[in-house]
């Protein structure tokens, strides 16, 4: 899909060379890159942008400066976007501990397209680490839009849905939906809402927000200065040392214990062309930690105090880590076949390499059976390191099946007699399997019956085949971590971070003491994690009574130990703190909720859902659309009437509300076990069929395909027109089928780069 997006942004600026923009241009989109210089993703957003979808080339043109265009034929089988010029953009961030909520307020006009036509408009927000969508509206002269998410026996009512592309993630991080039918030549403004995660490092947070705009956003009038505007706020009490936010200009308007404000205020004739970046430290020499008290809002099913803790490593060189037994259980089924395995097998190696000898480790690959690197644990020397990098890259299986259970059983039995280290399991699949709850139930019986260091289990999924709600549940309930990813270029890095984490232990069975009374205190997952030095430890729940007046941590240390720390309590007077652990809530109960299939709390998950506008599994996003023209109310309101035998049809329509547009599920769900089978490969279902595929390459030596290179489908009819009426049919209804895939382009996209 992002592939085929960035094809339709180069389409669209090809396009938009026919648009004439006065004798005042002086901007012109970019020539399209040799093929040599531009990856497939060239041309998706980096910031916040708006596209004109254009099905039908003849609509093209200026809306104010009405020129002369070439005679086109036909429509395009895949629209092309044309980015809309930008007129004002402000951006607004606030960041509470790990987590920054971000607005863009800005204007576009439909520039390209004739004031009598009209075309949907798709917006596209690029958003930072583990972004969640919150939020768009759309204010037009004479409707408005908004997105609003209900519950999914509500949406079940409603008969006006989108198309799925009209609402769905282009890549993980960059979300789309279409505004539909925008007249040409009109200007209008867009809030975009939505929270990301802050990296952490070495005792600093860094914020990175997509903000740079391609060149030909900016509208062509010469030496004309437009407002840009960048607000950005930090909240928070654990913030010890400096924050800097060097990518603007920014001045500083407060400094204050754990409150930041910057503000960069400009008029520029060029939008900006550099991300947000922000940073700020929470260095320590030694762990330690803080935690926020709050009480819920009235609409909170839930009416016990919030909480969050917030547990920091301290700088790596004081901290000591665990001595580590590693087994690696890794999907090899076919469906995982190029690049998942590659990328898997490359982070597998990176993670062997930092190893110490005295750790211990050994590989299980798994398909329909599994096949063991050794029998037995091994020590991470730099022979057996070596040999188990070149185990790894062999052929093992043809089988076709995924196996979870067994390997697992049989990496947890290799772990059961650990002495003096911590035992680690990092399951790696695609793939979803039937017996999910079961190694759930199995697992919690091993930690139940276990002694004080159980197998963690760390999960990684990748795509959207794999059930990710069952992952997350077993690395829970093992006190281990979770990672995931949808796109194959992040699976290296993500799953490189997901081991730099795991590895890297310095606070082990960590509870929570609150005067010396634990019924009280409730953690949304299940068992506590451990405590990394490559990343802090984030523990919500709910408290039940009054707020404790000391909290402490104990846990143990990688010299065996028992440590305790007390942490500074504070109450979240200025921080949303129910919007801030919305995200990790959501989640955490989502696997709750998919375990032990309980209703109430899937009820639980779709209030917060809607309550805090964070998508979740239960819970469905619509796009409203409001009138603010009064003859449409009163067009609506006889329609109302002649479809209502009796009452008042105005107040018929107001109980109606707006009317409201059904968007495709934008969550992963709870796996694919048909896709598992057959082992498609993720994102596989984007790709074109074989047998078309096959049918375009038996044409590509023909007369017509040559054509076609240079022109398009329909073009192609026409100059073949000249043979017989039933060849001329033929030939027409073949290139129908086929689509003409690589070579449908309108006339109008056939002319030269320069053109």
């Amino acid at each position: 899909m992002a592939e085929d997006f960035a094809k339709a942004v180069e389409d669209g600026l090809k396009l938009g060379k026919r648009i004439y923009l006065g004798k005042d241009r002086a901007v012109a989109p970019p020539k399209p890159l040799p093929l040599m210089h531009k990856s497939p993703h060239f041309y998706l957003p980096s910031a916040p942008m708006v596209y004109a979808v254009i099905s039908d080339p003849r609509i093209v043109d200026n809306p104010d400066i009405p020129s002369y265009q070439p005679h086109v034929h036909g429509r395009l089988d895949r629209p092309a976007l044309i980015p809309l010029q930008m007129n004002a953009v402000n951006l607004d961030v606030d960041c509470y501990g790990d987590t920054a909520f971000v607005q863009v307020s800005g204007s576009w006009r439909v520039h390209c397209v004739m004031g009598s036509r009209s075309c949907d408009c798709r917006v596209a927000v690029p958003m930072g680490d583990q972004g969640s969508i919150l939020g768009v509206e759309v204010d037009l002269p004479t409707k408005s839009y908004s997105s609003e998410l209900i519950g999914v026996e509500e949406s079940k009512g409603i008969k006006n849905t989108a198309k799925p592309e009209d609402g769905s993630f282009v890549k993980p991080h960059i979300f789309t939906i279409t505004i539909p039918k925008v007249d040409g030549g009109t200007y209008f403004s867009i809030k975009l809402h939505w929270s990301q995660k802050l990296t952490y490092n070495d005792g600093q947070f860094f914020l990175t927000v997509p903000f740079s705009f391609p060149e030909f956003v900016n509208p062509p009038i010469k030496n004309i200065a437009r407002k840009e505007k960048i607000q950005l706020n930090v909240h928070s009490g654990i913030a010890t040392g400096m924050v800097q936010a060097t990518s603007h200009p920014f001045k500083e308007l407060r400094c204050e214990t754990g409150e930041f404000g910057f503000l960069y205020d400009a008029n520029v004739l060029t939008w900006s062309e550099a991300d947000l970046n922000l940073s700020y430290s929470v260095s320590s020499s030694n762990i330690f930690g803080g935690a926020l008290f709050q009480s819920p809002s009235t609409h909170d099913l839930d009416q016990r105090d919030m909480f969050c803790i917030y547990l920091f490593p301290g700088s790596q060189s004081s901290t000591k880590v665990f001595k580590k037994e590693v087994i690696f259980v890794v999907d090899i089924s076919g469906s995982m076949k190029g690049k998942s395995f590659k990328s898997t097998k490359n982070a597998i190696n990176t993670a062997l390499s930092k190893l110490s000898p005295e750790d211990s480790f050994n590989i299980i690959a798994f398909c329909d059976k599994p096949f063991l690197f050794c029998t037995s644990m091994v020590s991470a020397s730099e022979e057996e390191v070596e040999r188990a990098s070149e185990w790894i890259g062999k052929e093992h299986s043809e089988g076709a099946g995924t196996n979870i259970f067994v390997p697992l059983q049989k990496a947890v039995d290799m772990l059961s007699n650990t002495q003096g280290s911590i035992p680690m399991v990092f399951l790696i699949t695609d793939g979803a399997v039937e017996d999910e709850r079961k190694i759930c139930e199995w697992m919690s019986k091993v930690v139940k019956n276990g002694g004080s260091f159980c197998p963690r289990i760390h999960t990684f999924g990748i795509g959207s085949f794999c059930n990710h709600h069952f992952l997350r549940m077993l690395s829970m309930i093992s006190q281990g971590e979770y990672g995931a990813a949808f796109d194959p270029d992040s699976i290296e890095p993500r799953l490189q971070n997901l081991f730099s984490t795991g590895l890297s232990t310095v606070l082990a069975n960590i509870t929570i003491d609150a005067n010396d009374d634990h019924e009280q205190i409730e953690v949304y997952s299940s068992c506590i994690p451990d405590l990394s030095s490559e990343s802090p430890l984030i523990i919500c729940g709910r408290y039940r009574g009054s707020s404790p007046d000391a909290l402490k941590v104990k846990g143990i240390l990688g010299d065996s130990s028992s440590f305790t720390v007390d942490l500074k309590i504070e109450k979240a007077k200025d921080i949303p703190l129910d919007k801030v652990i919305a995200r990790q809530q959501i989640d955490l109960l989502t696997a709750q909720a998919w375990f032990s299939e309980n209703k109430q709390l899937e009820e639980q998950i779709a209030n917060l859902s809607i309550r805090t506008c964070n998508t979740s599994e239960y819970s469905r996003m619509v796009l409203l659309e409001k009138s603010k023209i009064e003859n449409d109310k009163d067009a609506d309101v006889a329609k109302a009437r002649k479809e209502s035998k009796k009452g008042d049809a105005r107040k018929l329509l107001e109980s109606a509300g707006p009317e409201k547009i059904l968007l495709h599920i934008l969550t992963v769900g709870f796996g694919n076990l048909i896709a598992t089978a057959e082992n498609i490969r993720p994102g596989s279902e984007e790709e074109i069929p074989a047998e078309v595929a096959e049918i375009l390459n038996n044409a590509s030596s023909n007369c017509c395909a040559r054509l076609c290179a240079s022109c398009c489908g329909i073009c192609c009819v026409q100059f073949c027109s000249k043979m017989s009426n039933q060849c001329g049919i033929v030939l027409s209804q073949v290139l129908a089928a086929v689509a003409c895939i690589g070579c449908s382009q309108c006339c109008s996209l056939c002319f030269s780069e320069e053109g």
